[in-house]
């Protein structure tokens, strides 16, 4: 080896070793994430506890829950879709419970061009969890007040425009129920988990890297011999 070749080639080992390690913090993190995961899905699961009195984003997110009350008259839809569904929205309702508090409940997805049901009257039983989903971005519409028309579930703010609390319980089984409406209960699956992809990408340019080094390697010893 001549001398020439020495500082690629360590450059090119360098360069070489920060990819493969970023490739393997991608699967720590991937296993990190797949825990996580995984304790979200049991929580999802856990059998349903009564409301608390002031619920917690931060404690609370993901508690499976029961609850019973009336449906007051608040309500606004949220633009959604649903692959091999299609378009349509989620119908948000106030639900007034039994010891006096308005929250907000996730009904379902009501496809386009589909009617809703009649509400039942009287006394409603709701089992679902606790959510706060992080939905909205910068390129979120603003929402139409006057038509209802949500494009995200922002749990604050909906809950002001319809005087309710800040609290969203997103329906399991709601009894009585609406056969019009297909329940989307909260699940892990919608939680991105990315880092095997990231994990390949890393890997995959050390190798490029490596090849690159290899043929420059290469080219230096052809000039020199």
């Amino acid at each position: 080896m001549t001398r020439r070749m020495i500082v690629p080639l360590l450059f090119g080992l360098l360069g070489a070793g920060v990819l493969v390690a970023l490739g393997v913090w991608q699967l720590q993190r991937l296993a990190w994430k797949e825990g996580v995961l995984s304790r979200i899905e049991a929580r999802i699961a856990d059998a349903p506890v009564a409301l608390p009195v002031a619920p917690d984003p931060a404690r609370d997110e993901y508690l499976p829950v029961t609850v019973s009350g009336r449906w007051d008259t608040g309500a606004l839809r949220v633009l959604a879709s649903i692959r091999q569904v299609g378009a349509g929205h989620r119908l948000i309702r106030v639900l007034q419970t039994d010891d006096g508090r308005r929250i907000l409940v996730d009904r379902g997805f009501l496809p386009d061009g589909a009617a809703p049901g009649q509400l039942p009257d009287g006394r409603v039983r709701v089992i679902g969890n606790l959510h706060w989903p992080d939905e909205v971005d910068g390129f979120t519409p603003e929402p139409d007040l006057a038509q209802g028309l949500w494009f995200a579930r922002d749990v604050p703010a909906m809950a002001a425009a319809l005087g309710a609390r800040p609290v969203l319980v997103v329906a399991r089984k709601i009894t009585p129920g609406d056969s019009t409406l297909m329940r989307l209960p909260v699940s892990a699956r919608g939680i991105p988990n990315d880092h095997l992809e990231y994990a390949i990408t890393w890997f995959s340019l050390a190798l490029v890297w490596l090849g690159m080094t290899g043929l420059l390697l290469w080219r230096i010893r052809r000039k020199t011999d």
